[in-house]
């Protein structure tokens, strides 16, 4: 049987300079490197260029009907992989074929325009995938149905928040009837009911006979939607087959990540203007009842940041999360001044039941093209042993729930 979707020997080089630092320079060679940039804008002075394999010899297929999930750590070649299929950029070497009509959504509001309205922009879409007025007309009312946004359908998206954004796409992406639909974490974004609506979808989609290529770093969603996953580690293909053996595999392996020191941390993304230095979990009570977590940040530059937005995000052992800590939900920015700066996130009321824990943390600017500074996964873990929650001198029997609760019994029959 023809695969819908074929990848042979995909590779995709991209080539970075490093500058090397002068030990001293002069007026005159300022001068002409300003001279010769306009007629050499690929070269930098003194620069030293490496080539960097975001893919490197990729082959896999994709029968008809097959939801493929697609996991591995940041920088491991996913998005390049899903750029490719969706040709948006070109590879080095190699060929993937697809055959059948696409849609992708890589990241919110992919191939809306901002200045047009919802409604225009699921009528742009349909014209995109080759659809007529009537055909995208018929579809219309499901559309705006699903993605709960009707009462803002003729306001432009530049206006909409990123989960009415998402949920939008995402209504127009899988009920436009594409042949194949390449889906990048949207369920990221979105309340529970979106994403059980999205991956319910997703799942009707195949039983349709169409093909659904899915990324995601939440494990528990692969699981439920593929039955087929492939793990990508530095552009390389390391694992595929059954969808739950290889997330276990992918699973085992992250839980190593966090005894790697911060600094000797490799799989981090951003600028690296400013990095996390060091991570400390104080849990000194086994309830968890009041949690804080220390945070070094270590400024690489000669400037002094005002507004840094720090977030911390909890996740289980499936990837799924258990809350987001972000400072600009209280209006906190942290200052970081030429030295290191440090700074204490304290929590109340974080009630976990046993099991292990990781944090996820983030730095970036305050400002309106945010600059990303640094993103390190799993870059430190919580570890929660059996512990007698209600004082009862039995363990209590938690299967699986994430947090202990207080409550209370009480007979009201005399009430009656």
């Amino acid at each position: 049987m023809t695969p819908i979707i074929e990848i042979n020997g995909l590779s995709k080089a991209y080539v970075i300079s490093h500058q090397r630092e002068a030990a001293y320079g002069s007026l005159r060679d300022d001068i002409v490197n300003l001279l010769r940039r306009p007629f050499q804008p690929h070269i930098t002075q003194g620069a030293r260029r490496e080539t960097v394999w975001a893919l490197d010899d990729v082959s896999f297929d994709v029968q008809q009907g097959e939801i493929l999930g697609i996991i591995g750590s940041n920088g491991s070649g996913k998005s390049t992989l899903l750029k490719i299929l969706s040709r948006i950029t070109d590879p080095t070497k190699g060929s993937a074929i697809l055959r059948g009509r696409t849609t992708s959504l890589l990241e919110v509001g992919t191939g809306f325009h901002p200045e047009l309205t919802g409604r225009e922009n699921i009528f742009l879409n349909g014209a995109i995938l080759g659809m007529g007025k009537k055909e995208v007309d018929q579809k219309f009312d499901t559309i705006v149905e699903f993605s709960g946004v009707s009462r803002y359908i003729d306001t432009p998206v530049k206006y909409y928040s990123s989960g009415m954004y998402v949920r939008l796409a995402f209504a127009v992406a899988a009920h436009l009837e594409p042949e194949i639909l390449i889906i990048d974490e949207v369920l990221a974004v979105g309340d529970a009911e979106f994403q059980r609506s999205s991956l319910g979808k997703m799942n009707s989609v195949a039983r349709e006979g169409r093909t659904v290529v899915f990324v995601s770093h939440n494990m528990q969603s692969v699981r439920d939607l593929c039955k087929t996953a492939l793990q990508l580690d530095h552009g390389v293909i390391v694992n595929s087959g059954d969808a739950t053996e290889v997330t276990d595999s992918y699973l085992g392996t992250t839980e190593s990540r966090h005894r790697t020191p911060l600094n000797e941390r490799r799989d981090r993304e951003g600028s690296g203007r400013l990095t996390f230095s060091e991570i400390v979990v104080n849990d000194t009570n086994l309830d968890l009842r009041e949690l804080s977590i220390d945070l070094s940040i270590h400024n690489h530059t000669s400037e002094v940041f005002d507004d840094v937005l720090v977030s911390v995000v909890i996740e289980d052992n499936t990837g799924r999360s258990i809350t987001n800590i972000v400072g600009q939900n209280i209006g906190y920015a942290q200052k970081v001044g030429l030295t290191e700066s440090r700074l204490r996130i304290s929590i109340a009321n974080m009630h976990l039941v046993p099991g292990t824990y990781y944090l996820n943390v983030f730095l970036s600017s305050d400002t309106m093209n945010s600059e990303i500074f640094d993103w390190v996964k799993h870059a430190a873990q919580i570890v929660i042993p059996e512990y007698d929650y209600h004082g009862t001198g039995r363990l209590p029997i938690m299967k699986g729930a994430t947090f202990y609760s207080d409550f209370k019994f009480e007979d009201v029959s005399s009430l009656a």
